[in-house]
């Protein structure tokens, strides 16, 4: 007997249908009244099967086969709460387009059709259909056991994705060689819902043995060839799996929500109510950790062992294979180390825990003075907020386990999690190859960046300038140094004694006030050459601080201190009574927000003097919990990779430990910040440690990055992902693993929180008195570098490389990657517009009559009844809301690499985005690049002349560059003032729109009478030279 083996792949992109965002989806498949089903994969909307289903075909082979329809139709599985399945889509199949052998079928991928009209349905579900003939010997009923496609479907996938945009232009035009049919059901008394059948499917031209070798079987008389183009697309390689539908971001580069055990979770239900663990609620966004703490506090009466009577005492502690040393103090019999060892609990190799006490020599082998022993079975249990456990005075014993009568030594020790305050400044197991000079770099830390002000200096005039050429009048300039930022004015307008410029400068400065401000007055006597004609130096400490919108300080002059070299001439100097003078404004505006990173991605918008601050309106908890499948980054010295994590939001900086030599770390820690915006972005970015090993210099290597929007978080919810860390690097897109993040977001004042929307996003200040637009990207530039050096010098220090790839120092610069992005979202964004075109004119050439009846029916009620218009648009708006409500985003959204267009960027632009400014490349590589750009900006030019030539044109109606033209068109609005003066509104209405939807056969294809008169119209385009 004949077998149809119909094998279930895969599905993607399917529709969520629980309630949650998700679905769990199985497949039925249907063949000749046989009904096979596949396991339901929970959870998941882009399944994995890979399972094959066997049908019975019959004796009368080709005829059944090519006489029935293959029925798949994929279902959410809801037998959990009692309900029958949701749909999810179907596809039908013609049997007369089987192959008949295992070596001539393929994976084909089909889009998901809907049940009915009002069906929500997406996706693709990717299916293998072969026969197997009856054979000679009687073993039709055999059917050789399945290979594994799952690495096939997946290469194939990768493959042709990676050539989905080189093929795309070359494939435009160009169709398949077989034809697709279409079903036609049997005439009933009632019509039935059109459906797709797939009766053939398309090959890549040139469709190789097995595509030749395929029969054609003749087409039934019932089935007639229909809609050849359906299923048009590029044809992949051989043994690639065909997409059907636009192509969509790397499945690789989304997100995976995951469920950890985390007490927030877990807190709601019963068995943990009952008899869960109630001390993990401290940190209830990360999984509990446990630690066995030491901590070595002093020791006191040691012995002295060496022959000099010195004593150099140091302390190990040993749990197994893991040993920490302390510091050893010189010359101390009473030494006081206050240091302290955490050992996981996950890798205790050791019941008992020894604490031993030695002398070092520097020649010789350390003395033992002796050593305590405690028992892990006896350690206390210590869950904070638990005062500290006091420590106790230990006798120390000698190697065969006896007391000594001197030496004793103060410990404490108990088990404890990271919610423990001894955690961050511990020395951890993990870290043990670290010495004690580069301890500090391997421990978490908390930063806050320095509080930035802006400082406004206006420079109006100078008096009395004398130049060291008596006859000569000197070309001034106001050059004014701030730290390391330097301004310069323009050269005044007219060349004089006393000259004028009422330029405003603006500079960046952080608290303490500790620089100066030095403003010199410079000639200008010829090209780089420059002469100080005086100078002053002002401390930031003493300028006055401007709150707000108040009264701007007076301006103030001051004398100006001739340049010089000695002493001598510098005391003369100050007896002379007459100086030169500059005329100044300076403040320091406390009312503005200082910006240090790019509005679009901001996590703060306060004003910089603490008393404009609104109060919180929420609590942002983030768990940093674990990260997987990263990347080695030390692979060339042979090691793995130190990876820690880094978050920002706000002015405070977060940084969790490092963990040595780990591509799965599980960090476990959690932090708060508070909220004052919703509309706020933070960041988490993971490094590479490169400063764990003695005399490393190398600079902390990027792993990741994550920008998380709080405004699309919902409150009080948590948000558990693995997040892809996606790195932009001269050579494409790299993906160094995945980390997992635990999110919630918690509302203190819901009223506050609602009533931000409507107010502005920056403070007041930025609104009454803007900053120009030309100083915002280069204040911005010097806010992150203050900010980055600032973080440099903490102790640990937050390295510059890690604090400008968190800011995006270089996020301004030109990108032609970043500018195919943004020309693609804003096609994107017409594309709505253009649908919404599309449907009018679809309306007005009667595509579908009942539609456009139903449009006329509606027009004409909204003619007779004008006051419903405005109800009815803001009830439809309401309508579609509500509707779209069911399939809002249940994830926080990321990293898009296909709306970045990182995953398809040509490695040229990639090299230039990545070049350093101004260019370091050669000659010939930087003309390409301008003539490249030159091309660009050709068609741009185009564009906005077209633009311009359409302004034109209106203009040129009343302007009477063509007299004929605005006499037809005044004539024409004089007649039309009075024909609307004398008819009603409505009846003018209804004339128009009954025209604008007329009936295609009073329709001409020819240019209407406005459109020909408005493309005669004049424009100046013939006057460009």
């Amino acid at each position: 007997m004949s077998k149809l083996v119909v094998e279930i792949v895969d599905a993607s992109d399917l529709m969520p249908k629980d309630g949650q965002g998700s679905a769990s989806p199985f497949v039925e498949v249907e063949f000749d009244e046989q009904r096979q089903r596949t396991q339901t994969r929970f959870k998941d909307l882009n399944p994995q099967w890979n399972e094959k289903l066997v049908f019975n075909v019959g004796s009368d082979f080709n005829n059944r086969l090519n006489n029935k329809t293959i029925d798949v139709t994929v279902y959410d599985d809801r037998r959990d709460n009692q309900q029958p399945g949701k749909f999810l889509g179907r596809v039908k199949i013609s049997g007369a387009v089987v192959p008949l052998s295992e070596s001539e079928s393929d994976v084909q991928r089909y889009p998901l059709d809907k049940r009915g009209l009002f069906s929500h349905i997406k996706g693709d579900i990717a299916l293998r259909i072969y026969a197997t003939a009856p054979s000679s010997d009687g073993g039709g009923d055999f059917v050789s056991p399945p290979p594994d496609f799952s690495e096939k479907v997946t290469k194939g996938d990768k493959r042709f994705e990676s050539h989905e945009y080189q093929n795309q232009n070359q494939n435009h035009f160009q169709q398949f060689e077989d034809e697709i049919h279409m079903e036609t059901m049997k005439p009933t008394k009632k019509k039935e819902k059109e459906s797709r059948t797939f009766h053939s499917i398309g090959a890549h031209h040139g469709g190789g043995a097995a595509a030749q070798s395929k029969p054609a079987y003749p087409t039934p008389p019932n089935q007639p060839e229909f809609r050849s183009d359906f299923m048009r697309a590029p044809g992949p390689p051989p043994g690639a799996v065909m997409q059907m539908q636009p192509p969509r971001q790397n499945p690789e580069f989304q997100l995976i929500e995951t469920s950890p055990p985390l007490a927030a979770r877990m807190r709601q239900s019963y068995y943990y109510r009952s008899s869960g663990d109630k001390t993990s609620s401290t940190y209830d966004l990360v999984e509990q950790m446990h630690y066995l703490y030491v901590s070595v506090v002093k020791a006191r009466d040691l012995p002295v062992m060496d022959v000099s009577g010195s004593l150099d005492p140091y302390v190990e502690v040993k749990l197994g294979n893991y040993k920490g040393l302390t510091k050893h103090l010189e010359k101390n019999s009473n030494p006081i180390w206050k240091q302290i060892f955490a050992f996981s609990k996950e890798r205790l190799q050791s019941n008992l825990l020894e604490v031993t006490v030695k002398d070092k020599d520097l020649l010789t082998k350390d003395d033992f003075l002796g050593r305590v022993q405690i028992d892990l079975t006896e350690v206390p249990l210590r869950v904070p907020p638990d005062s500290p456990l006091a420590p106790q005075w230990y006798r120390l014993e000698d190697k065969k386990g006896m007391k000594t009568n001197r030496g004793e030594v103060m410990l404490a020790v108990w088990m404890g999690t990271q919610a423990d305050e001894s955690f961050p400044d511990a020395w951890h197991s993990d870290a043990h190859r670290v010495s004690h000079s580069n301890l500090s770099n391997t421990r978490s830390k908390v930063y806050f960046s320095p509080k930035l002000y802006y400082l406004r200096i206006h420079v109006m005039e100078a008096q009395d300038l004398v130049p060291s050429d008596k006859g000569r009048v000197p070309d001034a300039i106001v050059k004014i140094h701030a730290g390391n930022q330097m301004r310069a004015t323009r050269t005044p307008q007219m060349r004089t004694m006393n000259p004028q410029w009422h330029e405003e400068l603006m500079f960046v400065v952080s608290e303490p006030f500790e620089d100066m401000v030095m403003v010199s007055v410079d000639d200008r006597i010829g090209p780089g050459k420059d002469e100080i004609l005086g100078r002053i130096f002002i401390p930031v400490r003493d300028v006055p601080v401007r709150q707000e919108v108040g009264k701007m300080p007076d301006p103030r002059w001051f004398n100006l201190q001739r340049h010089s070299m000695s002493m001598e001439e510098e005391n003369e100097k100050r007896k002379e009574k007459f100086s030169s003078k500059i005329l100044l404004r300076v403040c320091i505006e406390a009312g503005y927000h200082v910006l240090d990173e790019s509005t679009h991605f901001s996590s703060d918008l306060q004003p910089s003097s603490k008393h404009l601050r609104k109060p919180s309106i929420g609590i942002l908890e983030l768990g940093i919990l674990s990260a997987r499948n990263l990347m080695p980054m030390k692979a060339k010295d042979g090691r793995m990779t130190d990876p820690y994590c880094v978050a920002k939001y706000g002015n405070k900086w977060v940084r969790t430990r490092t963990l040595l030599d780990a591509l799965t770390p599980k960090w476990n820690e959690q932090y708060t910040w508070e909220v004052h915006d919703p509309c706020t972005v933070i960041t988490i970015g993971v490094f590479d440690n490169g400063h764990v090993n003695d005399g490393s210099d190398w600079k902390d290597q990027r792993i990741g990055k994550v920008r998380v929007r709080l405004s699309t978080l919902e409150t009080d919810r948590v948000y558990t992902h693995y997040y892809p860390l996606l790195v932009l690097t001269p050579s494409g897109l790299k993906k160094n693993g995945e980390l997992q993040l635990a999110l919630r977001y918690t509302c203190t004042g819901f009223v506050n929180m609602m009533a931000q929307y409507g107010r502005p996003l920056l403070p007041k200040m930025h609104y009454i008195q803007p900053i120009p637009v030309r100083h915002i990207d280069l204040l911005r530039h010097q806010a992150m570098q203050i900010v980055a050096t600032r973080l440099s010098r903490s102790e640990p220090p937050l390295r510059r490389e890690v604090v400008e790839y968190m800011l995006d120092v270089d996020y301004h610069m030109f990108s032609l990657r970043r500018s195919k992005a943004n020309f693609s979202r804003i096609m994107s964004l017409l594309s709505s517009v253009t649908l919404v075109c599309k449907w009018f004119n679809d309306i007005c050439t009667w595509r579908n009559p009942i539609t456009t009846c139903l449009v006329h029916v509606l027009f004409l009620i909204l003619v007779c009844y004008p006051e419903l218009i405005l109800p009815t648009v803001f009830l439809y708006l309401f309508v579609i809301g509500m509707w779209n409500y069911r399939y809002r985003p249940r994830h926080p959204p990321h990293m898009d690499a296909r709306v970045s267009q990182a995953d398809n960027a040509h490695p040229d632009e990639l090299d230039e985005e990545f070049d350093t400014f101004p260019t370091s490349r050669p000659a010939d590589i930087v003309r390409m690049r301008y003539d490249r750009l030159r091309s660009v900006g050709g068609r741009v030019q185009t564009v906005v002349g077209d633009l311009a030539t359409q302004g034109e044109r209106i203009q040129a109606l009343l302007s009477w560059r063509d007299p004929r033209a605005t006499a037809l068109f005044i004539v024409f609005a004089l007649i039309w003032a009075v024909f609307i003066y004398v008819t009603p509104f409505q009846v003018i209405a209804i004339i128009i729109g009954l025209f604008m939807l007329r009936h295609p056969r009073f329709r001409s294809r020819m240019p209407s009478v406005p459109a020909n008169f408005f493309k005669r119209l004049p424009a100046k385009s013939d006057m460009l030279l």
